[in-house]
């Protein structure tokens, strides 16, 4: 064993030893002052060389047999010139001619290195001769290192001399699929920069004046173009950049294509992260083959400008390593924008009048989609004229008012909830002009004007006009509402999934509580279905194992969570609604995995069944919120409502029935006395639930939800702006039973409601 491990030691050193060694910066220099071409194998003690291509080095050397080539490994850990390669070269070959650097390759890739070894001696022979130029370059890697290093030094030398240091994040990136840092872990880091893609406009395009065209279909689709520069490629770029394709039969012919004329190198991001822009630009081109790309994605960029094959007008970079590393070859000083901050999303109020509803529903909706707004909320319904009336007071004594409100009142509509960065400014955009004759004038491609009923003077979209008006238009047609929203046992182990699917949908959960009902129980919750075939397997269902009973808040809750659970039969619902729950959750109709309240008022009585009164706040809870609210200056926060039906209108009540609600007050009088009873029906379930939880919380708990009743009284004010405080004790009401994970709720929900503007009058003309 020792005798041919030692044979092993001796013909590796015999391997090594065909390559000159280099381990010191004297050294170095003396093989810099040499003529010649140099491939020299850069590596660290730790790995030692690259010993997979020395049997390469050897056939070409043998098969050449020219005296100008030559070979050697050279170890950074001792030579200063290299210090920049320390822990960057796994394998790295450079290429030196007299001491001038002519290429670089990553990787052991041997056809690469043969390749790149016969054309840089061709070039360096002709440099001797006098009959080329020796063309230097930079190693676009190690360039890349340079800016990233030169960024923090100047950052360092802005905070010594007492200014702040300018924010360059991000030195971290991905290289050969390796994360590599720049600079501090702890303050950088690879999120803070944008996501790129490179993109290149090939000659056949450039040559067949294509490239005005692309460009603005590349700007159609929100594609930001950060650098585009004209240039003809040097058959190392075209080799470089597409190293992956070197063993196809075509590989010659595309280099020289590439190389035969002018092309047009981008670099692209979107939005404020540029998140996805790699697959999206890549999806925007379509496939390789431009047969393909026509039969499959006509519309897409190779289907109108390519031609074949390899000519196939673009190339957009197929990963975020070959992103980078072509980034640093094209434009190797460039320093990639730092990604901007999570946006802030708008709401907004979108109305489609009856005439456009009936005609055009469908395609304003897809005009709606392809603009980048997210449908959050939807409904159709009906007006009376009152209700007509009542929305559009403000402009009750214009000529236009009786026919706007008859109009508004003749059929189905369909109101909308858009939310996008700029909901409120790219909806009324997108609609144009109230005027229709201004609109057909100044915007014949808004919705306005396209969608123009004849002689019919008013304008079949709304939209509202500032995010106050937006909030006080919401609540008019999505009042806010709690209901009650059941995971069955079948679905149990997917809780988490549906939670997240939950708060996905807009829903605060209010309370929520996990047991598993009696058959008693299950008998009482489901009593209206006593009379079906079915009931007694639902109830033995139910009682099967533990039921999640959740409060369930939002704008239109009732529908909304009914639309999102979907058609009661899974199978249906998968053909209906595919992204329902019951159709990514369900088994059967018995065994559908969510179930939702029928309507308001059976929420109601499903939620005092389950979860009982809700505590009346302490006046100790109030001091501390009013506390609270003095020590804030900032916008005044909105607080949405969760009360239930008696103060929330259906779709039939009209608006006025809405403005009165504040001035109810239900079971005021009732609700300690009920309270008490609640606390001692609910207290053994609750043990089970929260039983190692300690007091501290459920004291916290009590203080949160006493909290809350002071931003409720800000929304029972009627639009006058006076307090109506008999809605007190209603509001006060609705606040979540006291669990654990009603505290975590109730939380998170008002953190997300800080900043929200105060609801006032909005929207002009129709």
């Amino acid at each position: 064993m020792a005798d041919k491990k030692k044979a092993s030691m001796a013909r590796r050193k015999q391997e090594i030893q065909l390559q000159q060694e280099i381990e010191t910066q004297e050294e170095w220099e003396d093989v810099m002052s040499k003529e010649g071409l140099y491939v020299i194998d850069v590596y660290q003690e730790w790995c030692g060389p690259c010993v997979g291509m020395v049997g390469v080095f050897k056939k070409i050397k043998n098969d050449l047999g020219d005296p100008l080539l030559k070979y050697a490994v050279a170890k950074a850990d001792t030579i200063d010139a290299l210090e920049k390669y320390r822990g960057r070269c796994e394998p790295c070959f450079l290429f030196y001619a007299t001491g001038v650097l002519v290429a670089v390759i990553r990787g052991a890739n041997s056809p690469q290195v043969m390749r790149t070894v016969t054309e840089q001696l061709q070039q360096e022979h002709k440099v001797i001769d006098g009959s080329a130029e020796r063309k230097e370059i930079k190693d676009p890697y190690i360039s890349m290192v340079d800016t990233m290093d030169n960024d923090m030094e100047e950052d360092e030398e802005e905070a010594e001399e007492g200014r702040p240091a300018s924010k360059k994040d991000g030195k971290q990136m991905r290289f050969k699929g390796e994360l590599v840092n720049f600079g501090d872990e702890n303050d950088r880091s690879q999120e803070s920069k944008k996501e790129v893609t490179v993109a290149v406009i090939k000659p056949d395009a450039v040559q067949a004046g294509k490239v005005d065209e692309i460009l603005e279909e590349i700007r159609a689709k929100g594609i930001e173009i950060l650098k585009d520069e004209e240039r003809t490629m040097t058959e190392e770029e075209a080799s470089n950049m597409y190293t992956h394709l070197q063993d196809e039969d075509f590989y010659k012919d595309l280099i020289a294509f590439m190389t035969s004329g002018p092309s047009h190198i981008l670099v692209l991001t979107k939005g404020r992260t540029g998140e996805n822009i790699i697959n999206e630009f890549r999806d925007l081109i379509g496939p390789t083959s431009v047969e393909e790309a026509k039969e499959k994605q006509p519309e897409s960029l190779r289907a109108k400008h390519g031609n074949q094959t390899y000519m196939n007008a673009l190339h957009g970079s197929s990963s975020e390593d070959q992103a980078m590393r072509e980034l640093a070859f094209f434009f190797p000083d460039y320093a990639i924008p730092v990604a901007e901050g999570k946006p802030k999303l708008q709401r907004t109020l979108a109305l489609i009048r009856p005439d456009a509803f009936k005609h055009h529903k469908d395609e304003v909706l897809q005009m709606i989609h392809e603009a980048g707004f997210k449908v959050a909320l939807q409904k159709e319904m009906s007006l009376t004229k009152e209700m007509a009336q009542d929305f559009y007071k403000e402009h009750e004594g214009q000529e236009y008012f009786d026919e706007l409100t008859t109009r508004m009142s003749s059929g189905p509509l369909m109101a909308l909830g858009l939310a996008r960065e700029d909901a409120v400014e790219g909806w009324r955009s997108m609609l144009g002009p109230k005027e229709l004759d201004k609109a057909k004038e100044e915007a014949p491609d808004s919705l306005r004007a396209k969608f123009a009923v004849e002689d019919v003077v008013i304008n079949q979209f709304h939209g509202s006009d500032s995010e106050a008006a937006a909030q006080k238009e919401l609540d008019f047609f999505f009042p806010m509402q709690q209901t009650m929203a059941v995971i069955k046992p079948d679905a149990l182990g997917t809780k988490d999934e549906i939670i997240e699917k939950v708060h996905d949908a807009g829903f605060k959960i209010a309370a929520r509580k996990e047991t598993q009902l009696s058959r008693e129980i299950a008998e009482e919750f489901y009593s209206d279905h006593k009379d079906k075939d079915y009931y007694n397997d639902l109830v033995e269902h139910m009682a099967s194992g533990p039921t999640m009973f959740m409060v369930l808040s939002r704008e239109d809750a009732v529908e909304g969570w009914r639309s999102l659970i979907g058609p009661t039969d899974p199978e249906k619902a998968k053909e209906e609604s595919p992204e329902s729950l019951r159709a990514l959750y369900g088994g059967d109709i018995l065994k559908n995995a969510v179930h939702g309240s029928s309507n308001p008022e059976r929420a109601k009585e499903h939620i005092q069944k389950i979860f009982g009164d809700i505590e009346p706040p302490t006046e100790q809870a109030e001091e501390q919120e009013h506390e609270a609210e003095a020590a804030k200056t900032e916008e005044p926060q909105q607080q949405e409502q969760t009360s239930t039906e008696e103060a929330k209108p259906t779709e039939e009540e009209t608006p006025k029935e809405e403005e009165k609600a504040p001035e109810e007050t239900p079971k005021t009088e009732e609700e300690p006395k009920q309270e008490e009873t609640q606390k001692e029906e609910e207290a053994p379930k609750e043990e089970e639930k929260t039983e190692e939880a300690p007091k501290e919380e459920q004291k916290e708990e009590e203080v949160k939800q006493e909290e809350e009743a002071p931003k409720q009284e800000e929304e029972a004010k009627p639009e006058g702006g006076e307090e109506t405080k008999p809605e007190e004790p209603e509001q006060k009401s609705e606040e979540p039973a006291k669990t654990e994970e009603t505290t975590e709720e109730a939380k998170t929900e008002g953190e997300e409601k800080k900043g929200e503007e105060t609801k006032t009058e909005g929207e002009g003309a129709a």
